[in-house]
């Protein structure tokens, strides 16, 4: 199917500073955005697309660089989210380093870089950036918010804390929480940045250089968990660089396995385009993402502002990290609220990163739930 084509990114700026859960207040920053489709004539066709960890506001088209977007295999003309149909807006979020305020900008209170001394910010905080976003963009209400993994916690979290401001919720590949195995896999690749000896605390700008190092294993300790061991077999096996006949080098240093080949190459093109004080922030977000936690565990509690809403969840059998047990737990809990859900368990062998890719059957469902909320709009 076609893509959007060429598209350019927007940016606003808000003075009024953006109160934060960790006690502290942004000022003065900047949201990047971009916008595919129209908005119709009763603003009510707007969808919101979240991100996850190392993704921006560029979620479809091709941007300057002729780069496709993130989702650009899901939202464009006939796509499953059709622009056509939707008025579809991508944010990158507060901390990222794709364009809005984060760690590389300008701290104004020390006319230097904010570095390690950029505020923690949350999946909260990050829909209430948002939803101020789509303010100005004079929307009062989105006709759905969509995300996958860290993007899925945020399209939930919208349904609690603007319930008024949306009336569709999918989340695709998400948790309520991450399990103690997940924070122990982020806390490692966190570990490998600060430990880097490029890191300087986190000040590395100043000192003109970056953790390479660090975000090299960071990635590669996280890349393994977005994939299955199904896929990793098909894909790799035990697969020699060298070829089924080459020579084994006998050494601990030199790459031998394919896999290794590959990890590699992951790390060092990450290493070339993220940010490492962006890592930190956004993989402890992921570890403080727990709406339950305000009601003394009570899942169903933290959704009784969304109810009334609908939902659509999708999950993936191999995907470990976010697996198809903690999608039921969300699906209970909506349930106990009688809220609408449908729910979709996908068999794909690829793992965490199934939400990316172009899987029939997860599209099919993704294309029958904006159908179903097209047709809805005729009936505002």
């Amino acid at each position: 199917m076609p893509s959007i084509g060429a598209v350019s990114p927007h940016k606003l700026h808000f003075a009024e500073p953006l109160p934060l859960a960790s006690g502290a207040a942004l000022a003065g920053y900047d949201l990047v955005y971009e916008t595919y489709g129209t908005l119709n004539a009763a603003r009510s066709n707007a969808v919101l697309v979240c991100h996850a960890l190392n993704a921006g506001a560029h979620v479809a088209g091709l941007d300057a660089n002729g780069q496709p977007g993130w989702w650009d295999n899901l939202v464009g003309p006939g796509k499953p989210l059709d622009t056509n149909r939707f008025f579809v807006i991508g944010v990158n979020n507060p901390g990222s380093c794709f364009g809005s305020t984060g760690p590389m900008h300008r701290n104004p209170a020390t006319g230097r870089a904010w570095g390690a001394d950029f505020p923690v910010v949350t999946v909260e905080d990050w829909v209430d950036a948002q939803a101020r976003l789509v303010q100005r963009l004079g929307i009062e209400q989105l006709a759905a918010v969509i995300g996958g993994s860290l993007g899925g916690m945020q399209a939930l979290a919208w349904t609690m804390r603007h319930p008024g401001r949306v009336r569709h919720c999918i989340a695709v590949a998400t948790a309520p929480s991450l399990s103690a195995q997940n924070i122990a896999f982020n806390e490692v690749a966190r570990r490998a940045i600060i430990t880097d000896p490029d890191f300087h605390g986190g000040h590395y700008y100043a000192h003109g250089v970056v953790p390479r190092r660090g975000l090299r294993v960071a990635r590669m300790v996280g890349h393994i968990t977005y994939l299955s061991d199904d896929s990793m077999e098909a894909k790799f096996g035990r697969e020699l660089k060298a070829g089924p006949d080459g020579p084994l080098s006998y050494t601990t240093q030199d790459i031998e396995f394919q896999i290794e080949s590959y990890l590699r190459h992951q790390g060092d093109k990450f290493s070339e385009y993220f940010d490492a004080n962006t890592y930190l922030l956004i993989t402890r977000a992921l570890d403080y993402f727990d709406p339950a936690r305000a009601h003394g565990g009570d899942l169903a509690a933290a959704f009784a502002p969304a109810r009334g809403k609908h939902f659509v969840l999708v999950s993936f059998t191999t995907d470990w990290r976010f697996a198809p047990a903690r999608s039921r737990e969300l699906v209970k809990a909506l349930v106990d609220n009688a809220a609408a859900v449908s729910y979709a368990e996908i068999d794909a062998p690829h793992g965490h990163d199934a939400f990316l890719l172009d899987d029939p059957r997860y599209h099919g469902v993704l294309r029958a739930s904006f159908e179903r909320i097209f047709h809805e709009l005729g009936t505002l």
